[in-house]
């Protein structure tokens, strides 16, 4: 038996406590069911006096945006979208029959008021018929005037009324910097008049054409260029064609902001050959040997393997490899500088002699021999592409 006023030791001591707390945990949870009820479940979903809100006024344009604005208005109307086809036959059970099948889409713009349109070469190799829709939507079937396959260029021709015919304004590259903004219009996976901006990242690129030459001076611009933009304009901030968008280095097809255009100084020295009927490449007259062979003896430079008889070389007096039997070569020039430029390989050379025109004169340096340099002054002639 215990006394009145003592515990037992093994009784909880803290029962009223436990108890007080579940009291409280009870009443707020009534409290927030009343007021979750009251607030959320009661409020009223519909407001029969709801009005649209007041618009706020925006003010003038900031003055960028309006120059972007004017660029573009003056700008489209020159830019087109190309749709290529290609026949396929279609067999039937007593006939056969040839149908159009889409190839593939690019971009391009109006070169002169005759109806000429400039876009890439490989927009429109492969195909068979090609389609040119203008920036009212009229479309029209495209001839090919001709291509310079070696710089990724294309003409073709409509015939479109002379009032749809605003030809795009032409700069120059030469000049150009690095941080110049520039703007691209073109018709990136088929969305025509689509317009993106950016800044020049970069010049003196070189990239490789559809026949594995090299177009070089090539312009570099963090500009959005995707599938469908080949061809098409790249402009500077006076709205005028520095370059052709032509191809972009990313890993999953499309823009990752490192796009390229081939300069505008080459397209306008290229295009008037198409037009004329050939492309002529400014040429010494030489044949290439491989770079192994300079490299063999301790040099680096073009390796002239032969001579063309009668050519802006030979009349220079420049020296070709000569075989001595047995497999064994005698070299003879080496190029190892055009002008100012320095040549390593044969790919410089190449590269080197796109800036020059057919009858222009040329300072060649070749080493003839490891320790001995001549300079030969060449008159290049033309070579047909």
């Amino acid at each position: 038996m215990v006394p009145f006023g003592t515990e037992r030791e093994d009784e909880p001591r803290f029962n009223g406590i436990f108890s007080r707390a579940l009291f409280i945990v009870l009443l707020l949870g009534v409290g927030g069911a009343w007021l979750f009820k009251r607030l959320v479940l009661e409020r009223p979903l519909f407001d029969p006096q709801a009005e649209p809100r007041a618009i706020l006024s925006r003010g003038d344009l900031a003055a960028d945006e309006e120059t972007t604005i004017e660029l573009f208005e003056r700008a489209s109307p020159a830019v087109v979208n190309i749709d290529t086809k290609r026949f396929a036959v279609r067999n039937g059970l007593f006939t056969r029959q040839y149908v159009e099948v889409p190839e593939g889409s690019g971009s391009g713009f109006l070169w002169d008021e005759e109806g000429h349109v400039v876009t890439n070469f490989h927009v429109i190799q492969g195909a068979d018929k090609a389609y040119v829709t203008l920036s009212d939507d009229q479309g029209y079937v495209a001839e090919l005037v001709g291509a310079a396959k070696d710089f990724d260029l294309a003409v073709l021709a409509i015939d479109a009324p002379a009032s749809k015919l605003r030809p795009i304004p032409v700069g120059r590259s030469d000049d150009l910097r690095v941080g110049q903004k520039v703007f691209a219009i073109g018709s990136p996976f088929g969305l025509g008049q689509t317009l993106t901006a950016g800044i020049i990242s970069s010049l003196g690129r070189t990239i490789e054409s559809v026949t594995g030459m090299l177009i070089d001076d090539v312009i570099q611009t963090d500009a959005a260029i995707n599938p469908g933009n080949s061809g098409g304009p790249l402009l500077d901030s006076a709205g005028r064609l520095i370059g052709v968008n032509t191809a972009i280095k990313s890993t999953s097809g499309s823009s990752a902001g490192v796009g390229f255009a081939i300069p505008v100084d080459t397209v306008n020295r290229v295009v008037p050959q198409i037009l004329r009927g050939g492309v002529q490449r400014a040429a010494l007259g030489i044949g290439l040997g491989p770079d192994d062979w300079a490299r063999q003896v301790g040099l680096e430079g073009a390796v002239v393997k032969n001579v063309l008889p009668g050519g802006a070389a030979a009349r220079a007096g420049m020296i070709a490899a000569r075989n001595i039997g047995g497999g064994s070569v005698e070299l003879g020039d080496i190029i190892v500088a055009i002008d100012e430029r320095r040549i390593r390989k044969g790919d410089d050379l190449t590269a080197a002699l796109e800036k020059y025109a057919v009858g222009d004169a040329v300072r060649v340096r070749v080493a003839r021999g490891k320790n001995r340099v001549e300079e030969l002054t060449v008159v290049l002639q033309g070579s047909f592409q």
